[in-house]
């Protein structure tokens, strides 16, 4: 059975406190007092401390010492916004492989690789850019999830398992990098506003194989997903001339409340599991909200979430890669022989993608 033998994460060199953000967008944004006000309020109940970006100005007080955002010039255009991602998304990926690999495999003995990403695209891409930084060889298996959003990484663990289950032998890398800070839009509306306050950059690597078993690895046992087609205009993500724009409608969370207890008995009965099995629950944090609602219809307690909500309040929702962030403190973290891990994601469609996981 195909396992998660370990996961690296990397974080870009600049970390702002949330408040020092909000103080940033009550400037870029040229609030009054009231809009000031509130975005004030929403900061302050949003469960995040800190977020990291490649970009500094969130926390530079003088608006004349930014850079990213001038504030008398014009939003960034798409093509200066994508020569930030491929200057930084390469340095940040590897970062990652080379935490997920320390002492579990040589970069030569990777056979596939899968790059995830929704805030760059380029071509060659980030998965060449990747091989030929390692020295991979030139025949090496590869392939790409582009777009999907937050739930992009269960879609590639799903990928990496139909590769392991076919060749014995194969060690798939994959690596979610998310610079999602570069696509922020200096017009204010509610939109803008929820992306600003919630997502941050990062990225996270990890290794599926057939490798022996270890104290901590996870073998891969189900996946199940479902799209409810009516939260389709609740959740999106475009491209436009100034940036990627973000859709993130305030009923998401009563969408993810109206369908997550269904869709969860679903997974579980795909994979063969009953709910009083799982042992841990790996949510992807995509807000305090929407953790808060999983949390009252799964019936699940305070420690069920304690690690998605620690990850929220260290890093923010950094898309892709931020379940994984919370699988690797899970893993890290486990002192128990066994284990059943059920894990959630939500992305665009409105799409809700599963895995189950155990530890044996």
């Amino acid at each position: 059975m195909a396992k998660i033998i370990s996961i690296g994460t990397a974080v870009p060199a600049y970390c702002h406190q949330q408040s020092a953000i909000l103080q940033f967008m009550q400037k870029a944004y040229k609030l009054g007092k009231d809009d000031s006000r509130k975005l004030a309020y929403l900061y302050n109940h949003s469960d995040i401390d800190k977020r990291y970006s490649i970009v500094k100005d969130f926390s530079v007080a003088e608006e004349e010492e930014w850079n990213f955002i001038p504030a008398n010039a014009t939003s960034k255009s798409l093509n200066d916004r994508l020569d930030l991602y491929d200057e930084f998304a390469l340095p940040l990926s590897l970062a990652a492989i080379h935490d997920c690999l320390n002492d579990q495999l040589p970069i030569n003995q990777i056979t596939h690789l899968i790059t995830v990403s929704c805030t760059g695209m380029t071509a060659p891409g980030l998965d060449l850019q990747i091989t030929e930084a390692l020295n991979l060889p030139a025949n090496v298996f590869r392939t790409s999830v582009n777009f999907m959003g937050c739930y992009a990484a269960i879609h590639a663990l799903k990928l990496a398992k139909l590769i392991c289950d076919g060749e014995t032998n194969a060690n798939v890398v994959i690596v979610c990098t998310e610079i999602c800070t570069i696509h922020f839009q200096q017009e204010f509306t509610l939109d803008n506003a929820a992306s600003g306050l919630l997502f941050g950059d990062g990225s996270a690597a990890v290794l599926v194989s057939n490798l022996p078993t270890n104290e901590s690895t996870l073998k891969l046992k189900s996946f199940y997903s479902e799209v409810s087609h009516k939260g389709k205009n609740d959740m999106s993500w475009k491209l436009s001339d100034h940036g990627f724009l973000m859709k993130l409608s305030a009923y998401i969370p009563e969408l993810i409340q109206l369908d997550i207890k269904a869709f969860v008995g679903r997974a579980l009965a795909h994979g063969e599991v009953q709910q009083n099995e799982i042992t841990d629950w790996c949510i992807h944090p995509g807000g305090k909200k929407i953790l808060e609602v999983i949390k009252s219809q799964l019936q699940l307690d305070a420690s069920d979430i304690a690690t998605s909500k620690e990850v929220l309040w260290n890093n923010g929702n950094m898309s892709s890669p931020t379940i994984l962030f919370v699988l690797k403190e899970m893993m890290k973290n486990s002192t128990a022989q066994t284990a059943n891990i059920f894990g959630v994601a939500f992305g665009p469609g409105l799409t809700m993608e599963s895995f189950i996981a155990i530890k044996a």
